[in-house]
């Protein structure tokens, strides 16, 4: 969410970054909360004066009645009354403006980083770096179920009894696996200086609008019926949600977190057949680190993220690509993203594993997250990437790992966390 005087004494950069994030429907929003925003300033000083107004009438009455003019103090109380009833009028104008406002500057979209480049959506999004040499087998590679199957790792005729469609059960070695990927991410970012934390699974409503956009809130939360409480889609939600309306010391800063959380999505829509299996699901668990910084240090942070996935990608033999996210692909909330994509050798292109962003202070400003420095008070920047999420994770995984026989080797790196199995073998 931007600062309003920010908008006010720049509204042609608000609209032209709305055009350049190709949301024009939302340019007349910018001249609207000018103009509700000159309006809550008139009616918040109409209402001042009347207050002091107040004031001074009642301290009258009551000297009016010290010297016995009944009469003339009745009459200033007849003025009192008036101008309270204006002055509630005005209240609840007042609160009716403000919430207007709100709901406008929630939607108006951040001001995305110069760098930033531009485009409509995802296919303009453009390439910056590969690590790792993509190799195809002179074998097939067999759709990531039919690998799961073989190995006996995964059941999704239960589950779809169970839960319906969009959930698995992950079996023997597979489900091992699952779990050693995480360790794995876990240990990795620990040894990076980042602390472990496992947080809440479940945040309330001023959470979920505070940390992310309207579009994305319908599109993915889970609400808990009855109850003003959502499923969480990712950890960052409440990794961030816990400084909500705190004051950092700056000596403190940063913050450094990697957090573990099953995450919960609808992921509405229809999908292609390569988003079947565990590639689009409502359910999986992830490895997540959060950065809570000063301004000048987010862009220096935001570097150094998304270069541990790559580096942890790589300690597993897996491919990747960075994508940078152009200005129509990009959250309302974000200044900057890049996609961490990894190689399939079946399909012989990159798919997305994880994201890396950097908000800026707007989550701070939502959830009145600040800073208490030499110079005064500031709000925080946020960021936040994804360490590894094994469901989507794990093709890749076997995909690149995948023997001729059928078989899966596991990377030094994820050995101790096998038992030391160095290879998964076919069960069928």
């Amino acid at each position: 969410m931007l600062d309003i005087k920010f908008l006010k004494q720049n509204p042609e950069i608000v609209k032209q970054n709305i055009k350049n994030k190709f949301q024009d429907h939302k340019l007349s929003m910018v001249d609207e909360v000018i103009a509700l925003d000159d309006r809550i300033r008139a009616v918040k000083s109409e209402g001042d004066n009347l207050r002091a107004n107040r004031n001074k009438v009642s301290k009258e009455i009551g000297y009016l009645m010290s010297q016995g003019k009944k009469d003339e103090a009745m009459a200033k109380k007849e003025e009192v009354t008036k101008n309270s009833k204006r002055l509630e009028e005005l209240e609840k104008e007042e609160q009716e403006l403000a919430e207007k406002i709100k709901g406008i500057m929630m939607v108006i979209p951040n001001i995305i980083d110069k760098s930033v480049p531009i485009g409509k959506d995802d296919s303009e999004n453009v390439e910056l770096q590969r690590f790792g040499e993509p190799v195809v087998p002179d074998f097939p590679i067999p759709y990531h179920t039919e690998i799961m199957e073989r190995l006996g790792g995964v059941d999704f005729d239960s589950a779809r009894k169970v839960a319906g469609n969009g959930f698995y059960y992950l079996m023997g070695d597979i489900a091992r696996l699952h779990s050693a990927v995480l360790s794995y991410a876990r240990d990795f970012m620990i040894d990076r200086g980042f602390t472990y934390c496992v947080p809440p699974f479940m945040i309330r409503s001023e959470v979920v609008t505070g940390v992310m956009s309207f579009n994305e809130m319908e599109s993915m939360m889970y609400k808990i019926e009855g109850e003003d409480l959502y499923l969480i889609g990712t950890s960052e939600h409440s990794m961030i949600g816990r400084f909500i309306d705190t004051i950092i010391d700056e000596k403190t800063l940063p913050l450094t977190l990697t957090s573990y959380s099953p995450c919960f999505r609808k992921e509405k829509g229809a999908h292609g057949i390569e988003e079947r299996g565990v590639y689009r699901i409502h359910q999986f668990e992830k490895q997540e680190m959060i950065v809570v910084c000063r301004p000048e240090e987010s862009m220096e942070w935001y570097e150094k993220l998304w270069k541990n996935t790559v580096d942890l990608f790589c300690t597993l033999d897996i491919p990747v690509r960075t994508l940078e996210c152009c200005s129509g692909d990009l959250a309302d909330l974000k200044v900057k993203s890049v996609d961490v994509e990894a190689w399939s050798p079946r399909q012989q292109k990159y798919f997305e594993v994880g994201s890396c962003s950097n908000l800026g202070d707007a989550q701070a400003r939502r959830l009145k997250i600040r800073v208490a420095g030499e110079n005064g008070k500031y709000l925080a920047h946020t960021l936040n990437n994804t360490v590894v999420a094994p469901p989507r994770m794990l093709i890749a995984f076997l995909e690149n790992n995948l023997l001729e026989d059928g078989s899966v080797k596991i990377p030094k790196v994820l050995q101790p966390y096998m038992g030391g199995k160095t290879v998964i073998t076919p069960t069928k």
